[in-house]
C-alpha cells in the first residue's frame, strides 16, 4: 500500500499546482482584460475630448498658438478702431468743416480745439474738394517719413478717407485705405469702411474691415483680418462736443489667419465696452475658435488696463493687449 499511497500523493500535488496555475492564469487574464478595458475607455475619452476641447494645458505649443491668435485678434481690433477714431475726429478745426462726429475722439488731435491752430502737429491734412458741403470729399492725412502724435504713437505714411457725407448724417459712409501706413512697428493695410447707423436717440456705426493685414516689421510676422463691428454710443450722446463721457458698446464677428498657418474666427459673446478715456477695451468676452479649437477671451470687469485673460479649457492665461 505504500506504493499506491505515493501515487495518490503525487496526483494530489499535481492537482494542487494545476489549480494554482489556473488561478494565476485567470488573474492575469482578468488583469489584461481590465487594462484593455481601461485603455479602450481612455482612448474613447481622449477622442471625445478632442472633438469638444482638444487644447490641453499639457500641450504648451497649442496653448501658445491660441494665446498668439487671441493677441493678434485684439491687436487688429485696436489698430482698426484707431482708424475709426481718426476719421471720426475730422471736425472743423482739423478739416475746415465738421466731417466727423463733431468732437475729437482720437488722441491724435488737440482735444476740444476749435481754433484751427496747427502748431505742434507733425502731419498735414489735405481736403479735396476743399469746398464746404460738397461731397464726396477725400481727406488725406500725411504723416510723412515719421511723426510722433499727441497720443504717443509713431506713425508714417498716409491715411486716405473718402466721405460721402459728414459722419453725423445717417447713412453716411467713410471708406479708408492706406498708403505705406505704419503705426509704431506695425504696417497696416486693407480697407476700413464706416457707415452711420444712428437712430433718433442713439448714435451708431457699422465698421467693416476688408482684407486687413498687420505686419510686425521687427519680426516679419503678419496676420490677416476681416471683421464686422456694430458700434453704439451708450453714454455721452447728450454732449457731442465733450467726448470724455463717451462710452461705446461693440458687437460683431471677425476671422483671421497668420504667418504661422493658423486660422481663426471670433464672435463677441458679451458686448465689448470701450470708453473714450481709456485706450483699451475694458469689458466684454469674445469666443475664439482657432483651427476648430475653442477658447474664450475676457477683457475684464471695466478697469482701464492693457491686460486680458484667455481661457483655454477653463484655464486662465493673461495676455497683453
Amino acid at each position: 500500500m505504500p506504493f499506491a499511497g505515493s501515487h495518490t500523493h503525487v496526483r494530489i500535488i499535481h492537482l494542487y499546482f494545476k489549480i494554482i496555475i489556473m488561478k494565476q492564469t485567470l488573474k492575469l487574464s482578468t488583469r489584461l482584460f481590465t487594462l484593455g478595458l481601461i485603455g479602450a475607455i481612455a482612448f474613447s475619452s481622449c477622442k471625445k475630448d478632442e472633438s469638444l476641447s482638444p487644447v490641453t494645458t499639457a500641450d504648451p505649443a497649442e496653448v501658445a498658438s491660441t494665446q498668439n491668435v487671441s493677441t493678434q485678434d485684439a491687436e487688429a481690433e485696436a489698430q482698426y478702431d484707431d482708424v475709426f477714431n481718426i476719421t471720426a475726429s475730422m471736425n472743423s478745426s482739423v478739416a475746415g468743416e465738421d466731417l466727423g462726429v463733431g468732437a475729437n475722439v482720437s488722441g491724435l488731435f488737440d482735444l476740444g480745439s476749435t481754433t484751427g491752430n496747427t502748431q505742434g502737429r507733425c502731419f498735414t491734412i489735405t481736403v479735396v474738394p476743399n469746398i464746404p458741403h460738397v461731397f464726396p470729399k477725400t481727406v488725406t492725412i500725411n504723416f510723412g517719413d515719421g511723426c510722433l502724435g499727441r497720443d504717443g504713437k509713431f506713425r508714417k505714411g498716409k491715411i486716405v478717407s473718402i466721405f460721402t457725407n459728414p459722419m453725423m448724417v445717417p447713412g453716411a459712409k467713410v471708406s479708408t485705405t492706406f498708403v505705406g501706413y505704419y503705426v509704431d512697428s506695425f504696417h497696416i493695410e486693407g480697407t476700413h469702411i464706416s457707415e452711420n447707423t444712428s437712430t433718433s436717440n442713439m448714435q451708431g456705426w457699422k465698421n467693416v474691415v476688408i482684407d486687413g493685414k498687420i505686419t510686425n516689421t521687427n519680426s516679419g510676422r503678419w496676420h490677416m483680418w476681416n471683421s464686422t463691428r456694430n458700434v453704439l454710443q451708450v453714454a455721452g450722446n447728450g454732449t457731442p462736443r465733450l467726448p470724455l463721457d463717451d462710452i461705446y458698446k461693440i458687437t460683431g464677428n471677425a476671422n483671421g489667419s497668420n504667418a504661422a498657418g493658423d486660422t481663426w474666427t471670433s464672435l463677441i459673446m458679451d458686448p465689448l465696452i470701450k470708453k473714450f478715456i481709456c485706450p483699451w477695451i475694458v469689458k466684454g468676452t469674445v469666443k475664439l475658435v482657432r483651427n476648430g479649437r475653442e477658447a474664450l477671451l475676457d477683457y475684464g470687469n471695466g478697469d482701464c488696463d492693457n491686460k486680458a485673460i484667455i481661457y483655454i479649457n477653463g484655464v486662465p492665461h493673461v495676455i497683453t493687449l
